[in-house]
């Protein structure tokens, strides 16, 4: 506190991530969520398509683990929760579905007889695996990329259609590319401590999975009528100013905190200053870089190494048709095809669908090949359903299809970016703080603990800098 009133912050970004951050604010603070687009939520964004209340981003959220969760029970979104009725995904390999091995954990197996019957990799490729069990300690770096890692234990085939069909799902990223101890945490501790990859995944993943079927917490979850709900909601419940449609254009020093500057470049308007006490910038990374780099360029400069990747969704529905069993299918990138994954979501999620509508919607992009994205429209759904057909065998006409399309929509992870962004914040003049998916890991947990983070750290700053208590109050703080 300071002269008696109190804490002021702004929130650059109104995702999970800074609606979180200003949630956990929440009674501790006098907060403004600033946004450039029209809506809340960023990825977060459901659209009705044939009366069907279907995403058009993020489709759920890991209830592993708590935060996802215990923030919708937070909003009064508890009681419309929602898992799904499978998730029993398959992979295209050699020109047909295949079973996902049961008990991989993040592609790496750990059940062999599982991988055998699934037919996933060929009889090389069994023996290549099965290698990592004789084979000395191999030498990494200290943050070696996933494929570099997995590929020296147990081999190109387990990289090639196994893990990178799962990173490319997630992150639209490539194994070759992505850091081990950034993207896979769950293997870092096998890197330091076991010699097998094999024996290692099966004993963290014995360590740390379910203990029986019967109490098994489900591995996903959304809320009735969509995660764009979520988002709206905890806009609501937050506590804070939100405003959409306003972007930032500038931070500045003042002689007490932060000044926002925003307001549009080319509207005629004039630009609006928010003064504050502390900041939060919730933003992918290249505009918290643009932001930090006139005032703190130390800070600014390694976010130049998180780059971002592109998605395109192709939504389909089919009307009398049934597909394959299960959730959903993964392609390995070298099988060619510009789908790289599909979910039936009228099978995943019963609560989406209606009687006699099938939908189905694909993945396609993946970093480093966003030219499958300058297709137009048009064309771009032709070639989904084109090749949907082909995985499927579900022949029928679409009666409908949407392209949503996320420019720059998935960071990723290098190696080093731990580091990275470790040395990003060690450099944030006092007063500012980062959240989000560029630097704490994607997904909704994540983003709701960064930027439940960002709120702890804020808090603690100016309660300090003002004399105050810096003691934690509320969930999240």
């Amino acid at each position: 506190m300071k002269g008696g009133r109190s804490v002021r912050v702004v929130i650059v970004g109104a995702g999970v991530a800074g609606l979180a951050a200003a949630h956990a604010l929440a009674g501790h603070a006098e907060v403004t969520v600033l946004d450039a687009a029209s809506r809340v939520g960023g990825k977060l964004h459901t659209t009705p398509i044939e009366g069907m209340d279907v995403e058009e981003g993020a489709e759920s959220f890991l209830a592993r683990v708590p935060d996802g969760l215990r923030l919708a029970r937070q909003i009064g979104l508890g009681h419309d929760v929602v898992h799904p009725a499978t998730t029993s995904a398959s992979l295209w390999i050699r020109g047909r579905l295949r079973p996902i091995p049961p008990n991989t954990m993040l592609g790496v197996p750990t059940d062999a007889l599982g991988l055998i019957r699934s037919g996933v990799l060929s009889p090389w490729g069994m023996l290549r695996a099965a290698a990592d069990l004789a084979l000395p300690r191999s030498s990494f770096p200290d943050d070696p990329t996933v494929g570099a890692y997995v590929g020296a234990r147990v081999g190109r085939e387990v990289v090639d259609l196994l893990v990178d069909p799962l990173l490319g799902g997630v992150y639209a990223g490539r194994a070759d590319a992505l850091s081990l101890r950034a993207t896979v945490p769950q293997l870092v501790p096998i890197l330091a401590e076991d010699r097998s990859l094999l024996l290692g995944a099966h004993r963290v993943r014995a360590r740390t999975g379910p203990a029986t079927s019967g109490t098994a917490t489900p591995m996903f979850a959304s809320v009735r009528g969509g995660l764009g709900r979520f988002a709206t909601r905890l806009a609501e419940r937050c506590g804070a100013t939100v405003r959409t449609g306003v972007p930032v254009r500038a931070l500045e020093r003042t002689g007490s905190g932060w000044r926002v500057v925003c307001g549009r470049d080319r509207a005629g308007g004039t630009p609006e200053p928010l003064d504050a006490d502390a900041v939060i910038l919730a933003v992918p990374a290249g505009e918290t870089r643009s932001l930090l780099r006139p005032l703190a360029p130390h800070a600014a400069a390694p976010l130049a190494g998180v780059p971002y990747a592109s998605v395109g969704l192709v939504t389909l529905v089919y009307r009398d048709v049934t597909p394959p069993s299960g959730s959903g299918f993964l392609v390995p990138a070298r099988a060619g095809t510009s789908v790289k994954a599909a979910t039936y979501l009228t099978a995943k999620w019963p609560h989406v669908g209606s009687e006699r509508l099938t939908v189905v919607r694909a993945s396609l992009g993946r970093a480093g090949a966003d030219d499958e994205l300058t297709r137009g429209d048009t064309e771009l759904a032709g070639v989904a359903a084109a090749e949907i057909a082909q995985i499927t065998g579900l022949l029928a006409r679409p009666i409908a299809l949407r392209v949503s399309r996320w420019e720059g929509g998935l960071p990723q992870y290098l190696p080093g970016h731990l580091n990275r962004i470790a040395s990003v914040r060690r450099a944030l003049p006092a007063g500012l703080a980062l959240a989000g998916a560029g630097y704490d890991g994607i997904g909704i947990p994540a983003c709701i603990r960064s930027g439940e983070a960002a709120a702890a750290a804020v808090l603690r700053e100016a309660r300090a800098a003002h004399g105050g208590s810096t003691q934690p109050a509320a969930p999240g703080i």
